[in-house]
């Protein structure tokens, strides 16, 4: 019986803890001008690249003059959310490797 109520609690837990997550990441997504304008007047960052994910997801990286960053992604409603974000942005315009180098 020990075991049993062990087992449901804690499975109990986890669905709180997946619960909490789940509501931290909607905490992290807005209507895509919301977050861009945020991203401009607050840290002065704007777009600097673009891409296509998984399921017609948008990717975009954010950077300003002084280094901060911010990786997006928007998806087909219109929702944007935020992934990731740091300092030392840098650009970068490297060749690709010649075919068949392995790298």
């Amino acid at each position: 019986m020990k075991q049993i109520f062990f087992k449901a609690t804690m499975g109990l837990g986890l669905m709180v803890l997946a619960a909490h997550q789940l509501n931290a990441q909607q905490g992290n997504c807005a209507p895509r001008e919301m977050v861009v304008q945020r991203l401009a007047e607050g840290y002065g960052e704007t777009r600097q690249s673009i891409g296509l994910g998984a399921n017609n997801a948008v990717v975009e990286v954010f950077a300003s003059a002084s280094g901060s960053w911010t990786i997006t992604v928007t998806f087909a409603n219109g929702s944007t959310c935020l992934v990731a974000s740091g300092q030392a942005f840098e650009t970068l315009a490297e060749a690709l490797p010649p075919a068949g180098d392995g790298a």
